[in-house]
């Protein structure tokens, strides 16, 4: 119950559907491991990551944590680790805002959000 809190905190739609993703991906890819078991070789696991690489950069643009993610999805094995749903935190971890009030540069007063 603690994950579905977790997505209702997040305030973007964008972020909540990457973070989606990002677990559906993982999960697939370890509750389906006989699918899988050639790592990189495979070409239903080689074709899983690509289309999350690209629905993931789509929501989220281009961050460099996904390289390491796409190299470590081709080593036979390392899809036991939800490498997605990592990657996906280090991208939004700094995006997720606090209660606390943003501070801004000095100059001129930014429009109002509605």
């Amino acid at each position: 119950m603690r994950v579905f809190d977790f997505l209702t905190a997040i305030k973007s739609p964008e972020h909540r559907l990457a973070w989606l993703v990002a677990i559906a991906v993982d999960t697939i890819q370890i509750v389906a491991l006989p699918l899988f078991a050639a790592g990189g070789l495979s070409p239903a696991d080689a074709l899983l990551d690509a289309v999350a690489a690209a629905i993931l950069i789509q929501l989220l643009g281009w961050h460099w944590a996904f390289l390491p993610t796409l190299a470590a999805e081709l080593v036979p094995g390392f899809d036991l680790f939800p490498t997605w749903t990592a990657a996906v935190f280090f991208v939004t971890r700094q995006q997720v805002h606090s209660g606390e009030p943003e501070i801004l540069p000095p100059g001129p007063a930014p429009a109002r959000r509605s």
